[in-house]
Formats: C-alpha cells, structure tokens, sequence
C-alpha cells in the first residue's frame, strides 16, 4: 500500500494542528476543515479547488488503510500527505463516539456569490439564520440530491465548516457551489436580478406548496430560503421574497423539522422544472 511504516505521535505537531482545527477561529485562520470517514474523503479527494487539490493530508490507522486501501492510494496519487495513525489519535481528531479510520486535512472551498449568480442557476437553497449545524449539513445533502444549482449560507447562518455540518452533508460539501457570509438583502437581489424567482419556506406563508405546484407557477428557476429553526424567518425576510410558501399539512403533525420541509421544497421545484407538461401536488397523498 506505501503507507508510512511508523505511526505518527500524538504529540506530532501535524496532530496538534488537525486538532485544532475543531475551533471556527482556528479553521478560519488556515483556510482548513476535517472530513470525517469514507464517503467525506474520497469525496475530498476528487475535489479540486482553485486548480489544486481539496485534501491536503489524511491520518489513517492501519485497519482503514487496509479497508479502504483504494481510497488511501487515490489520496497519495492526488499528492496529500498521509500519516499512519493509531486509534488514539483519531479518537483526538474524531468528532464521532466511533470513528471509522479515516480522517482528512480539507482547504475552504467556498465559491464567491458573483460566480454562482454568473452560472445562471436554476435552484438555489438559501440558508438564512439557520444555526444548527447538523440542519445545515443536511439540507446542503438535500440540495445535492434534489439537483440544486447552489447553496448560499447568509453571515447570519452557522460555520459552513463545523464539523457537525460536514459530517450531515455526507460528503456533498465537495458536490456543489457554496457561497458562505452573505448578507441575506444581497443574496435575494442578486438572485432576483439574475432571473430567479425568491421563494421563502414559512410554516404560517400565504401560498400553499400543492397551489403553487398545481398552478403551473414552479417551473422556471428558483431559491428557497429557510430559516431559523426555531422562530423560521422574520419579517423582514419574508417581506424581501417573491413568495412566502408552507407545505401543507395533510395529518396531525404540528410542523415539519427545518431539513424535511427543506427536502419538500427542493424536489417540489425539481420535480416542477423537470416535468414537461403539468406537475401532481408531491405533498398529496
């Protein structure tokens, strides 16, 4: 396999900087953020930014370097160092209860609005003070698997690196755009200005998911814009969209978690903008 045949200290100063890498002011600093396990990593190694490659280094013990021993080697050949660990060390890096062996070193690849508004997208997901790293993780999943064009996170969202974030996304990080500290008044004017119609996600919204999608009115490009998962958007949020819009509920259940109705929304417009002709409500039973 060519790993390392010594297992790198704990006390290494490599360990020390990729431990400190946990704390925001620290990830902001070197412009690095872990990825954690099989799916993240080889998703780190595929990815390129600004020309070079997204990993940087990977720690490994020798049980994942054996199972995952294609992974390992896609690594090195992309150039990242790799350093043989012991569990005790990735116990120290490892965010998880259970870490599964492989750990990387991963550079910021955030891409700026004005390049994401310049590809002309045609369903975006806008996070607005959204504070769960977890829900933000997962609704950039959602994004990801709906199709979406981009994913912007305004400066009143959480760190789009927090290692919680990372682990939900499951590896989509590295899949699509991600615009990072903007302002919410200019990511909706630049949306609008380049063609796409702001839709906020509002439990209490005056337009109805299963109306708009049965009035022919989703099919052209689109950004939905979540909010925060316990108070949703303010007013003045709301007041800057083209429409405020709730998904039905069809049952008993008081409300939807931020990343299911996030789920509904995305592939509602999906499904909406794929379809030839007419388009069934997705929320009817």
């Amino acid at each position: 396999m060519g790993t390392p045949a010594e297992l790198i200290s704990p006390r290494s100063p490599r360990v020390a900087a990729a431990k400190r890498l946990a704390r925001r002011n620290f990830r902001t600093k070197e412009r690095r953020f872990i990825a954690e396990g099989p799916q993240a990593v080889r998703e780190a190694v595929r990815h390129r930014t600004g020309g070079e490659p997204t990993l940087v280094e990977l720690f490994t013990t020798v049980e994942a370097a054996e199972r995952y021993a294609a992974i390992v080697a896609a690594a090195r050949d992309a150039g990242a160092r790799i350093h043989l660990a012991g569990d005790d060390v990735l116990a120290e890096l490892s965010q998880t209860i259970t870490p599964q062996g492989l750990v990387g070193v991963c550079r910021f690849l955030d891409s700026p609005f004005d390049e994401i508004l310049a590809a002309r997208p045609r369903l975006v997901a806008v996070l607005a003070h959204v504070r769960d790293p977890g829900n933000a993780g997962t609704v950039l999943r959602c994004a990801d698997a709906a199709g979406a064009d981009a994913v912007v996170l305004t400066d009143a969202s959480v760190d789009l690196y927090n290692p919680k974030s990372v682990r939900a996304s499951v590896g989509s990080h590295f899949h699509l755009p991600v615009a990072v500290g903007v302002p919410v008044e200019r990511a909706v004017a630049g949306l609008q200005a380049a063609g796409v119609r702001i839709l906020a996600a509002d439990g209490a919204g005056d337009d109805d998911l299963d109306a708009e999608l049965d009035a022919g009115t989703m099919g052209g490009p689109s950004a939905w814009v979540f909010g925060n998962e316990a108070w949703g958007l303010p007013e003045e949020t709301r007041a800057l969209a083209d429409a405020v819009v709730r998904v039905p509920i069809h049952g008993r259940a008081e409300s939807l978690n931020l990343a299911t109705a996030a789920a509904v929304c995305l592939y509602a417009s999906a499904r909406a903008q794929r379809a030839s002709g007419g388009c069934r409500s997705v929320t009817s039973s």
